[in-house]
């Protein structure tokens, strides 16, 4: 557990990425928020990691999103004959498909499966983030296998969320994310 001097992070941020919004800063002190509240982040290597996921996943918005084009052309982004829900990537991390949806919200005891969009609420969307990326919950492997006391492998830690899908782009994000909150812990 860390404490984030959030001017000093804010003034780093704008050097390296540029400007914000109001709505983007709402939606980041949030997630820094919750970051700083959770004992289970045990490495700080580990936020810098889940913040550049949520920079990708979510478009720079700094809130939970849901996917573009709500899963079109995808197989999970085809109506649940049983729930009628269609399964398209929500949230911080963009969960996807109903095994994942039913996973997190017996994890989290709500029932995601019947209502999908309760993964876009804030806390519960860091929620699952947190969690999954540290259990391997959403490919496999979690955060632990990537950045630990041996290494910090952010390219490959793109495996916890998606393959290698833009890994390279995410890496650097951490790595800039990593020194910002270094110098403003």
């Amino acid at each position: 557990m860390f404490t984030i001097d959030k001017a000093f992070f804010y003034e780093r941020y704008r050097k390296h990425f540029g400007p914000l919004t109001q709505p983007q800063v709402d939606g980041l002190n949030s997630i820094l928020a919750s970051l700083e509240a959770d004992t289970r982040i045990i490495d700080l290597r580990w936020a810098a990691y889940m913040l550049a996921t949520v920079k990708r996943e979510c478009g720079d918005t700094w809130l939970p999103v849901r996917e573009g084009g709500r899963g079109k052309n995808m197989k999970y982004g085809r109506r649940d004959p049983e729930t009628g829900q269609v399964y398209y990537g929500r949230g911080y991390v963009q969960l996807t498909w109903r095994g994942n949806y039913e996973t997190m919200g017996g994890v989290f005891k709500v029932d995601l499966a019947r209502e999908p969009d309760l993964a876009l609420d804030p806390a519960l969307a860091y929620k699952i983030m947190s969690y999954g990326m540290r259990h391997g919950s959403f490919t496999g492997v979690g955060l632990p296998k990537y950045i630990n006391a041996e290494r910090c492998d952010y390219l490959n830690a793109r495996k916890i969320i998606n393959g290698l899908d833009c890994a390279e782009m995410i890496a650097g994000y951490a790595r800039a994310f990593e020194g910002m909150l270094r110098e403003a812990a």
